[in-house]
């Protein structure tokens, strides 16, 4: 229950305004400011919303300043060592870590809904044959709710559960296609006896003509991937989740909304962004040239990789994502990619130089992400369809929660308007 004991007074011209504030479990307080405009006639204006809070929560909580991120109070670090993401799935889903048989039933049911309904292959084939796998992934989980009309009625219980079971259990399936898709080669229908990344690869990197065998150090180091981005707090794509969610929207549209969302540069593509341009820089001796570059205030270059809208310390997912950088190109024998040798001398003078320092340009997870994709045998292309397939959990956790918040309006934020003031209409022939 949020604590209502302590006030914020607001003077606004002749009027004081008395706003209640409200002590979280972590983090700052908050000014409650629902009846500002009713007691004091303004609104307030937060361009990004950086300094509001659009809901209570209780999934996850980031500390930016000393770089930490919980899931419903574990540690990330905690949970990419010791779990593994079928278990954090049910974590964010249900409030705390399972049983060995509630993980079992979780794991079965996530399992036995993997498959997609088969008419949905004439779906998928409606597309170019070159169209981007975001685009497929776009228009196929929000035709879902087409082909699985038995779990649209968000206010049933269960229909929800079975929603959000669908879509965690399908959507590798969905990303595995729309990228067998964007290359030409045949659907690999899941695998039941498969663990959950291992079953993702298996669909990606399969083919008739021979079958795939999962390296587990691989199937490890994409199940720390989705681990590592399964949720975080309100960013936009799960804002987006949450304001069309607020509209009543069916669960399949809402999931569909986010995907677009993660889709621009500025999110879900800066791993992307991250790896084009450690390509940019080729070769260790030319960092010092991209460092003077980065510095000049005159230069558009900038750092792909480094800083955080949120941390402003070390984002404790990379120091997991770079270790499974190292295991992952160990294996495959490239660990002296020069790609890697960049980034890793990329990262060690951003830590040590005051520039950098001083204005808390620290690496943060999209540093290695790519790397590690493109070792794998992801083209660029696939970075985004990854996160969007290990953010759903989270984005379907924070649906759930905000469905069932009695105090959840529909989103409607307000705006300082600076166009004209009313004006008289002038017949054309005057004009």
């Amino acid at each position: 229950m949020l604590d209502n004991q302590m006030k914020a007074t607001l003077q606004i011209r002749d009027k004081t305004v008395e706003l209640p504030m409200h002590s979280p479990t972590l983090g700052p307080d908050v000014i409650d400011i629902r009846k500002l405009y009713a007691e004091g006639d303004v609104f307030t204006y937060d361009p990004g919303f950086t300094s509001t809070a659009s809901c209570e929560s209780t999934i996850t909580y980031i500390d930016g300043d000393e770089g930490v991120l919980l899931y419903r109070g574990f540690s990330i670090d905690e949970l990419a060592e010791k779990s593994h993401f079928l278990e954090v799935c049910y974590l964010l889903l249900y409030g705390d870590l399972p049983t060995a048989e509630q993980l079992e039933d979780f794991e079965t049911r996530v399992t036995r809904h993997t498959m997609l309904h088969e008419q949905m292959q004439n779906f998928f084939r409606g597309f170019r044959r070159d169209a981007h796998p975001m685009a497929i992934m776009v228009g196929i989980v929000g035709a879902m709710s087409a082909f699985y009309p038995d779990s649209t009625d968000i206010a049933d219980p269960w229909q929800r559960e079975v929603a959000a079971i669908r879509m965690i259990a399908k959507m590798p399936t969905i990303a595995a296609w729309a990228y067998k898709y964007s290359v030409g080669q045949p659907f690999v229908y899941p695998r039941n006896d498969l663990d959950y990344s291992s079953n993702f690869l298996r669909m990606c990197f399969a083919v008739p003509a021979e079958d795939y065998e999962v390296n587990p150090i691989l199937s490890r180091a994409m199940d720390r991937i989705m681990t590592l981005h399964a949720d975080h707090e309100q960013n936009a794509s799960t804002s987006t989740v949450r304001l069309a969610g607020s509209s009543g929207a069916n669960p399949f549209a809402c999931i569909s909304a986010g995907i677009a969302c993660l889709w621009g540069p500025a999110h879900g593509g800066a791993n992307q962004a991250c790896l084009e341009m450690l390509r940019e820089i080729g070769t260790v001796d030319r960092i010092p040239e991209y460092i003077k570059r980065a510095k000049d205030k005159d230069d558009p270059f900038r750092l792909m990789g480094f800083g955080h809208r949120v941390y402003k310390n070390f984002d404790p997912r990379a120091k997991v994502m770079a270790q499974s950088a190292d295991e992952v190109l160990g294996l495959l024998g490239i660990e002296n990619n020069e790609t890697l040798q960049v980034a890793k001398e990329l990262e060690r003078i951003a830590l040590e130089d005051e520039y950098f320092v001083s204005k808390k340009l620290y690496p943060n997870v999209d540093f290695y992400s790519g790397i590690i994709l493109e070792a794998m045998g992801f083209p660029t292309s696939m970075f985004t369809p990854i996160f969007a397939l290990s953010r759903t959990v989270g984005w379907i956790s924070q649906w759930k929660e905000m469905i069932a918040d009695p105090s959840q309006k529909i989103g409607r934020p307000r705006q300082l308007y600076v166009g004209p003031a009313r004006r008289d209409y002038v017949e054309v022939e005057n004009r």
